[in-house]
């Protein structure tokens, strides 16, 4: 199927807010997936899609989405740390989808931590 010029242009301006998105800046709030083997097979992959596609829905202008290797403690994957400038990093385990989404809604938008969704909550 053909693409017109504006479908194109429409694809072209959706990715690079997503690249965007996943650019560092120090002043954003970072929220990293861990993207190691062991995160990917315990679903990781649909949490960082979950993730961005949250943000973009809410124009959250703040917020860069990023993934990362191990972070170290493969029986809570998929593991979520969140970097806000001035706070301690809060890492939220065994994500799944509507979890990510909990977190973009509580965390992100209202300041609110999930705390039994976090390693510290963790058994």
């Amino acid at each position: 199927m053909k693409k017109s010029i504006e479908e194109l242009n429409a694809i072209r301006e959706r990715m690079k807010q997503t690249i965007q998105m996943r650019s560092d800046n120090s002043n954003n709030v970072r929220v990293v997936v861990g993207m190691a083997t062991c995160g990917i097979a315990a679903g990781a992959r649909p949490v960082l899609a979950a993730f961005v596609d949250e943000v973009n829905r809410r124009q959250l202008k703040n917020v860069t989405v990023a993934q990362t290797g191990c972070i170290g403690v493969c029986r809570l994957e998929p593991i979520v740390e969140i970097y806000e400038p001035g706070k301690e990093k809060v890492t939220y385990v065994k994500v799944d989808e509507n979890k990510a989404r909990m977190i973009v809604a509580e965390h992100l938008v209202n300041q609110r931590v999930i705390e039994e969704y976090t390693i510290g909550a963790a058994k």
